[in-house]
Order: structure tokens, then sequence, then C-alpha cells
């Protein structure tokens, strides 16, 4: 089967060199395991889209509070506060166990992972997703197998692999919105 050259681009980083082309920074993010162990593939794809969402912020300050397309709230700032909130709520709340509110969501602000990135939020939000994410990858790496439990309000019982697959999901949806939300603040695509 032939494989058009724009998708192998997108692993390969085989662009025109003027960084902005597809590829550019990929080459790395997909290089994990294809067989084998559970766990090791799933972390890995897990890993691989957690690097494609800092690869679609990358290079970006203040204009990571850029609003997607009025009336939407949606930005690659907001996402990176939703997947950390996301990120908290699966591994510290749901499979650890842990009493801890969401950083930037509430009951009363449902919405304010996204409406309260602003400009001046860039560097407390990429914190608090890097705290999380990192307490993520401890915990799924002293987990014994994929088989642990946790309960969810939402979901009841949920195991460790359904998790690892529905953050995978999550990041794979969102870093969609991230691509053409990047696209619209400089044109780069396919970073």
């Amino acid at each position: 089967m032939k494989i058009p050259d724009r998708r192998i681009e997108l692993f390969t980083g085989n662009g025109t060199g003027t960084g902005t082309e597809t590829g550019t920074g990929s080459e790395h993010r997909f290089s994990g395991p294809a067989t084998g162990d559970e766990r090791r593939m799933l972390v890995a794809m897990l890993d691989a889209q957690r690097a494609t969402l800092k690869l679609k912020c990358s290079g970006l300050g203040p204009e990571l509070a850029v609003r997607s397309v009025p009336p939407s709230s949606l930005s690659l700032l907001g996402l990176v506060r939703h997947l950390a909130d996301v990120e908290r709520r699966w591994f510290r709340a749901v499979l650890a166990g842990h009493d801890v509110e969401l950083r930037f969501s509430s009951t009363d602000v449902p919405e304010g992972d996204f409406d309260g990135a602003g400009p001046d939020a860039v560097e407390e939000s990429w914190a608090a997703w890097h705290a999380e994410v990192a307490f993520a990858e401890a915990h799924v790496a002293e987990a014994p197998h994929l088989d642990i439990e946790g309960q969810d309000p939402w979901r009841g019982t949920v195991s460790l692999r359904w998790v690892l697959i529905h953050m995978i999901e999550e990041y794979a949806r969102h870093n969609g919105h991230a691509d053409l939300i990047r696209e619209r603040i400089d044109g780069a695509v396919g970073v």
C-alpha cells in the first residue's frame, strides 16, 4: 500500500525547512513500541500525545491565550489548563484516591479552565500541567498492573487500563483542536 507523502511527513519531518512545515520537531513523538507489552504501548502512546500538545504550543507565550473563533473560549492555554485538570482528576483523585479539587474548574466555575486562560496565566498553567503529568507518570510507573481500580462518580469503577485509553483519546481529540488554533495564531501547521 502506498502511503501519501503528506502523512509520512507527519512522522518523519521531511518538510521544506521553513520551520512551519508538517513534521517539524515530531520525529520522535511516535517512536514508542508498536508490539509487545501493553503497558509500554499505552504509556508510549500517551507520552506521544502529551508531547504533541507541548509541540503545538511551542514557541508561544501570551499568544497561547488567543481564542479560536468567537464566541468559543477555546485556546491553546485553555487546553493546557483543561488537560491539567483531566490528568488531576483521573490519576490523582480517581486512581490514587486523593481528596483534591480541580485546579482550574469547579462546580461554581465549570469553564474556569478555558475562561481563566488569559495571557497572565501562562506560567501557572504550564506549571500545573507539568506537576499533574509528573504525578500521573509516577503513579503509572508504581502501579503493580493495569487492573488497579479507582472509583469515579461518573463512570463508577475504572481501571488504570481504562484511564490510560481514555487519556489517549482525550489528548488526541484536543490535539486536533490545537492544530487548528495554532494555525490560526501564526500559520504553523504540523508542529
